[in-house]
């Protein structure tokens, strides 16, 4: 059987809804769109990319943990730049500038209040911009 699996949606462990969703909001450009801390889950979105924010009693009572890694996957090595001045310029904690990597990614990587990581790539292994990082 063939199936076509829709956009993962990830949850992101966090200590309060609301204020992560502020942060996430005014430094990384995403918007809050639904919930609360009470609820203990709300959701955020940027262009197709959407993410889950779940506080500590809302993890327990599903039995999972934290912090996660995210992995945004862009189209250029442009994007992955320009986003990453938008989002330094912009107040994030910087864990990795922009570089060109072994396994060929350009990626770099921020950190929320909260310790989850983003990491934001573009795979140039695909389009042969790779240069000398090609395979023999």
């Amino acid at each position: 059987m063939n199936r076509q699996f829709p956009q993962a949606v990830p949850e992101i462990p966090v200590a309060n809804v609301e204020k992560a969703a502020e942060y996430y909001e005014k430094v990384l450009g995403f918007r809050f769109d639904w919930g609360d801390d009470n609820g203990g889950i709300g959701g955020i979105s940027q262009g197709d990319c959407r993410i889950f924010l779940t506080n500590a009693s809302f993890r327990e009572s599903y039995g999972t943990a934290g912090p996660a890694t995210i992995w945004l996957n862009l189209s250029s090595r442009g994007e992955v730049d320009e986003l990453h001045r938008r989002w330094r310029d912009a107040g994030a904690k910087i864990l990795a500038a922009p570089e060109d990597k072994p396994w060929r990614l350009r990626e770099f990587r921020i950190a929320d209040p909260d310790g989850n990581q983003l990491r934001v790539f573009y795979d140039f292994s695909r389009d042969g911009q790779d240069g000398s990082l090609k395979a023999k």
